[in-house]
Protein backbone atom coordinates (compact mmCIF):
# COMPACT_ATOMS: atom_id res chain seq x y z
CA UNK A 1 0.00 0.00 0.00
CA UNK A 2 1.32 3.45 -0.90
CA UNK A 3 2.21 5.69 2.01
CA UNK A 4 -0.27 8.49 2.58
CA UNK A 5 1.12 11.86 1.57
CA UNK A 6 -0.17 13.30 4.85
CA UNK A 7 1.93 10.77 6.76
CA UNK A 8 5.23 11.78 5.17
CA UNK A 9 7.27 13.65 7.77
CA UNK A 10 10.75 13.94 9.21
CA UNK A 11 11.83 15.06 12.66
CA UNK A 12 14.83 17.40 12.54
CA UNK A 13 17.45 16.82 15.24
CA UNK A 14 20.88 17.68 13.83
CA UNK A 15 21.67 21.19 15.07
CA UNK A 16 20.37 24.36 16.69
CA UNK A 17 20.63 28.06 15.89
CA UNK A 18 21.13 30.47 18.79
CA UNK A 19 21.48 34.24 18.74
CA UNK A 20 24.67 34.11 20.81
CA UNK A 21 26.36 31.88 18.24
CA UNK A 22 25.19 33.87 15.20
CA UNK A 23 27.00 36.72 13.46
CA UNK A 24 25.63 40.24 13.79
CA UNK A 25 25.92 40.65 10.02
CA UNK A 26 23.83 38.25 7.88
CA UNK A 27 26.50 37.99 5.19
CA UNK A 28 28.98 36.76 7.79
CA UNK A 29 26.39 34.24 8.91
CA UNK A 30 25.79 33.20 5.30
CA UNK A 31 29.55 32.79 4.83
CA UNK A 32 29.60 30.37 7.75
CA UNK A 33 26.64 28.34 6.52
CA UNK A 34 27.87 28.42 2.93
CA UNK A 35 31.25 27.01 3.95
CA UNK A 36 29.57 24.25 5.93
CA UNK A 37 27.23 23.48 3.03
CA UNK A 38 30.03 23.33 0.45
CA UNK A 39 31.95 20.95 2.73
CA UNK A 40 28.96 18.64 3.17
CA UNK A 41 28.86 16.95 -0.27
CA UNK A 42 25.54 18.58 -1.11
CA UNK A 43 24.60 18.05 -4.75
CA UNK A 44 24.33 21.43 -6.53
CA UNK A 45 24.82 23.38 -3.33
CA UNK A 46 24.33 26.63 -5.26
CA UNK A 47 20.85 25.71 -6.49
CA UNK A 48 18.26 28.17 -5.21
CA UNK A 49 14.59 28.88 -5.78
CA UNK A 50 14.00 32.27 -7.39
CA UNK A 51 10.51 33.71 -6.93
CA UNK A 52 9.40 36.69 -9.00
CA UNK A 53 6.03 38.31 -9.66
CA UNK A 54 4.29 40.33 -12.34
CA UNK A 55 3.32 43.95 -11.79
CA UNK A 56 -0.13 42.77 -10.75
CA UNK A 57 1.35 40.34 -8.21
CA UNK A 58 1.01 36.99 -9.99
CA UNK A 59 3.94 34.93 -8.65
CA UNK A 60 6.15 32.35 -10.32
CA UNK A 61 9.16 30.39 -9.13
CA UNK A 62 11.93 28.24 -10.54
CA UNK A 63 15.38 26.88 -9.64
CA UNK A 64 18.42 28.91 -10.73
CA UNK A 65 22.09 28.75 -9.74
CA UNK A 66 23.92 31.19 -7.50
CA UNK A 67 27.03 32.42 -9.33
CA UNK A 68 28.47 34.80 -6.77
CA UNK A 69 27.72 36.84 -3.69
CA UNK A 70 29.18 39.54 -1.46
CA UNK A 71 27.71 42.19 0.82
CA UNK A 72 26.10 43.82 -2.22
CA UNK A 73 23.90 40.80 -2.87
CA UNK A 74 23.42 37.48 -4.64
CA UNK A 75 24.09 37.05 -8.38
CA UNK A 76 22.50 34.78 -10.98
CA UNK A 77 22.38 34.79 -14.78
CA UNK A 78 19.56 34.30 -17.27
CA UNK A 79 17.92 35.63 -20.42
CA UNK A 80 16.60 39.16 -19.97
CA UNK A 81 13.77 38.27 -22.35
CA UNK A 82 12.70 35.18 -20.37
CA UNK A 83 9.57 35.04 -18.24
CA UNK A 84 11.53 35.90 -15.10
CA UNK A 85 13.39 38.65 -16.95
CA UNK A 86 10.13 40.21 -18.10
CA UNK A 87 8.69 39.98 -14.58
CA UNK A 88 11.79 41.60 -13.08
CA UNK A 89 11.56 44.41 -15.64
CA UNK A 90 8.09 45.36 -14.42
CA UNK A 91 8.48 44.36 -10.76
CA UNK A 92 12.13 44.46 -9.59
CA UNK A 93 11.61 42.52 -6.38
CA UNK A 94 12.41 38.86 -5.76
CA UNK A 95 12.86 36.15 -3.16
CA UNK A 96 15.47 33.39 -2.99
CA UNK A 97 15.49 30.14 -1.04
CA UNK A 98 18.39 27.79 -0.44
CA UNK A 99 17.30 24.40 0.97
CA UNK A 100 20.14 22.25 2.23
CA UNK A 101 18.27 19.18 3.45
CA UNK A 102 21.49 17.38 4.37
CA UNK A 103 22.03 20.04 7.06
CA UNK A 104 18.31 20.50 7.80
CA UNK A 105 18.69 24.17 6.87
CA UNK A 106 17.23 26.79 4.61
CA UNK A 107 18.06 30.42 3.91
CA UNK A 108 15.34 32.80 2.74
CA UNK A 109 16.25 36.10 1.08
CA UNK A 110 14.03 38.99 -0.01
CA UNK A 111 15.18 42.10 -1.81
CA UNK A 112 15.31 44.37 -4.81
CA UNK A 113 16.86 43.27 -8.09
CA UNK A 114 19.13 45.06 -10.54
CA UNK A 115 21.06 44.03 -13.62
CA UNK A 116 24.79 43.77 -13.08
CA UNK A 117 27.16 45.60 -15.42
CA UNK A 118 27.73 44.47 -19.00
CA UNK A 119 31.41 44.03 -18.18
CA UNK A 120 30.64 41.57 -15.36
CA UNK A 121 28.17 39.68 -17.53
CA UNK A 122 30.74 39.51 -20.34
CA UNK A 123 33.38 38.16 -17.97
CA UNK A 124 31.15 35.43 -16.62
CA UNK A 125 29.80 34.50 -20.07
CA UNK A 126 33.35 34.06 -21.38
CA UNK A 127 34.07 31.61 -18.53
CA UNK A 128 31.21 29.28 -19.49
CA UNK A 129 31.75 26.08 -21.51
CA UNK A 130 31.40 26.48 -25.28
CA UNK A 131 28.20 24.44 -25.32
CA UNK A 132 26.58 26.65 -22.68
CA UNK A 133 27.52 29.80 -24.59
CA UNK A 134 26.01 28.39 -27.79
CA UNK A 135 22.95 27.36 -25.80
CA UNK A 136 22.36 30.96 -24.76
CA UNK A 137 22.02 31.83 -28.46
CA UNK A 138 20.09 28.70 -29.43
CA UNK A 139 17.30 28.95 -26.87
CA UNK A 140 14.63 31.69 -27.01
CA UNK A 141 13.99 31.03 -23.34
CA UNK A 142 10.36 30.86 -22.18
CA UNK A 143 9.02 31.32 -25.72
CA UNK A 144 6.84 28.68 -27.38
CA UNK A 145 8.72 26.61 -29.96
CA UNK A 146 7.46 24.05 -32.48
CA UNK A 147 9.65 21.25 -31.17
CA UNK A 148 13.06 20.08 -29.98
CA UNK A 149 14.34 20.39 -33.53
CA UNK A 150 14.20 24.19 -33.24
CA UNK A 151 16.86 24.10 -30.51
CA UNK A 152 18.96 21.57 -32.38
CA UNK A 153 18.85 23.59 -35.60
CA UNK A 154 19.69 26.79 -33.75
CA UNK A 155 22.55 25.07 -31.97
CA UNK A 156 23.99 23.90 -35.29
CA UNK A 157 23.50 27.29 -36.92
CA UNK A 158 25.20 29.30 -34.18
CA UNK A 159 28.00 26.76 -33.77
CA UNK A 160 28.82 27.21 -37.44
CA UNK A 161 28.46 30.98 -37.21
CA UNK A 162 30.66 31.56 -34.14
CA UNK A 163 32.98 28.58 -33.80
CA UNK A 164 34.67 29.00 -30.41
CA UNK A 165 34.57 32.82 -30.48
CA UNK A 166 31.10 33.26 -29.03
CA UNK A 167 29.97 36.73 -27.90
CA UNK A 168 27.41 37.26 -25.15
CA UNK A 169 23.90 37.86 -26.49
CA UNK A 170 22.60 41.31 -25.56
CA UNK A 171 19.49 39.59 -24.18
CA UNK A 172 21.48 37.48 -21.69
CA UNK A 173 23.22 38.57 -18.50
CA UNK A 174 23.33 38.82 -14.75
CA UNK A 175 21.09 40.09 -12.00
CA UNK A 176 21.89 40.86 -8.39
CA UNK A 177 19.37 40.44 -5.58
CA UNK A 178 20.11 43.12 -2.97
CA UNK A 179 18.65 41.83 0.28
CA UNK A 180 16.40 43.74 2.66
CA UNK A 181 15.66 40.56 4.67
CA UNK A 182 17.64 37.35 5.19
CA UNK A 183 16.29 34.51 7.32
CA UNK A 184 18.25 31.52 8.57
CA UNK A 185 16.15 28.45 9.36
CA UNK A 186 17.45 25.46 11.27
CA UNK A 187 15.19 22.44 11.56
CA UNK A 188 14.42 21.34 15.13
CA UNK A 189 12.46 18.53 16.71
CA UNK A 190 8.64 18.63 16.91
CA UNK A 191 8.50 21.43 14.33
CA UNK A 192 9.83 23.93 16.89
CA UNK A 193 12.40 25.18 14.40
CA UNK A 194 14.94 27.95 14.95
CA UNK A 195 14.38 31.02 12.75
CA UNK A 196 16.61 34.09 12.90
CA UNK A 197 15.64 36.96 10.62
CA UNK A 198 17.91 39.87 9.72
CA UNK A 199 16.14 42.96 8.38
CA UNK A 200 17.76 46.09 7.00
CA UNK A 201 16.81 49.42 8.60
CA UNK A 202 18.57 52.66 7.63
CA UNK A 203 21.65 50.76 6.52
CA UNK A 204 21.87 48.61 9.66
CA UNK A 205 20.93 44.96 10.12
CA UNK A 206 18.59 43.98 12.95
CA UNK A 207 18.38 40.35 14.10
CA UNK A 208 15.12 38.94 15.49
CA UNK A 209 13.87 35.46 16.35
CA UNK A 210 10.70 34.34 14.58
CA UNK A 211 8.28 31.73 15.86
CA UNK A 212 8.33 28.58 13.69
Amino acid sequence: MNQSIADIRKDYKMQSLDEKDSAANPFAQFDKWWEEATNSNIDEVNAMTLATATKSGMPSARIVLLKGYDESGFVFFTHYSSAKGNELAENPHAALIFFWKELERQVRIEGVVEKISSEKSDKYFASRPVGSRIGAWASPQSNTIAGRNVLEENEKKFSQQFGNDIPRPETWGGYIVKPTKIEFWQGRSNRLHDRLQYSLHDGNWKMERLAP
